[in-house]
């Protein structure tokens, strides 16, 4: 007989983005790559969420990959 427990359905693990600050020297490439993630304040110094959700991760891992320090480490 077939399994009445319906499935369960996947849920996706948020993306954990880590940013070494002392690395960072603001450039900004990141806002632009993931501008729900990063963003600069208005003294220019960077803000970010670390822990977006799964939808943001392709934006995330581009921003890491276009950071000019590689400053951004994401993980799952």
């Amino acid at each position: 007989p077939p399994d009445p427990t319906p499935p369960v359905p996947q849920m996706e693990a948020p993306v954990k983005v880590t940013v070494d600050l002392s690395m960072c020297q603001d450039h900004g490439a990141c806002a632009i790559a993931a501008p729900n993630v990063f963003h600069m304040n208005e003294d220019g110094k960077l803000e970010f969420d670390g822990q977006p959700s799964d939808e943001e991760r392709d934006y995330v891992e581009e921003a890491a990959d276009v950071c000019p320090v590689q400053a951004i480490l994401v993980e799952d």
